[in-house]
């Protein structure tokens, strides 16, 4: 029973990062809600530092004991842009649903591409890996249309292809898992405007080599 709430919990998790509602109670970063120009809403909490390739400690409360600043571990703007976008911070979340973990939405400059970025630490590897497979069947709560397929990235990398859960933008949804951690980005942009696999696969990287080095820092 506690494996199906934690499974209820990161798909709720993605769920509300994508489509901007607030899970328990708790606020998640704001979503668009469409494409070209859309993507503009306020940000309710304040950007993540440069991650300085450590992560920070921290004080916390409630009912973990992790000391880490999990949003240090997160993809930073500057991964994100390329040639053919700059992508800056909107929103982050320190503790997505109450949960260890952090997350964080990207935009462009011309609000027309988002990305969610979103991690969850679980006491151990087996219980990340078990919420990511038994979580798969409900994903189509988050994005439609689309079979998921393996990709080379982290434990059981995995890929779907298709549309917001609205039918209103192209979505590209990658999970994957580094140790106890339980990662997930989503792509967001207009239909017809699907983000490159290539690239979904390289930022998937780069947040496995941050989750990779920078786990081993909070102990």
């Amino acid at each position: 029973m506690l494996a199906d709430r934690r499974i209820v919990k990161f798909i709720s998790i993605a769920a509300a990062a994508l489509i901007g509602v607030a899970t328990a109670g708790c606020e998640m970063p704001e979503t668009p809600v469409g494409a070209g120009g859309d993507f503009q809403q306020e940000s309710t909490t304040t950007s993540p530092q440069d991650r300085s390739g450590q992560a920070k400690p921290t004080t916390g409360s409630g009912d973990t004991a992790d000391t880490c600043d999990y949003s240090q571990l997160l993809l930073q703007p500057n991964d994100l842009s390329d040639g053919e976008d700059t992508f800056t911070v909107r929103s982050t979340n320190p503790a997505p649903d109450g949960l260890a973990g952090a997350s964080a939405l990207f935009v462009n400059t011309d609000d027309t591409r988002a990305i969610s970025n979103t991690i969850v630490i679980y006491p151990d590897a087996r219980t990340a890996t078990r919420t990511l497979r038994e979580g798969l069947p409900q994903i189509d709560s988050v994005i439609t249309g689309g079979t998921p397929q393996p990709v080379p990235v982290g434990t059981d990398g995995t890929m779907i292809v298709g549309t917001s859960a609205d039918g209103t933008k192209a979505a590209t949804l990658l999970m994957f898992t580094e140790g106890p951690a339980l990662a997930q980005l989503q792509f967001e942009s207009a239909l017809g405007d699907v983000t490159d696999e290539r690239y979904v696969i390289s930022a998937g990287k780069m947040q496995q080599i941050a989750l990779r080095t920078g786990l081993g820092l909070c102990g």
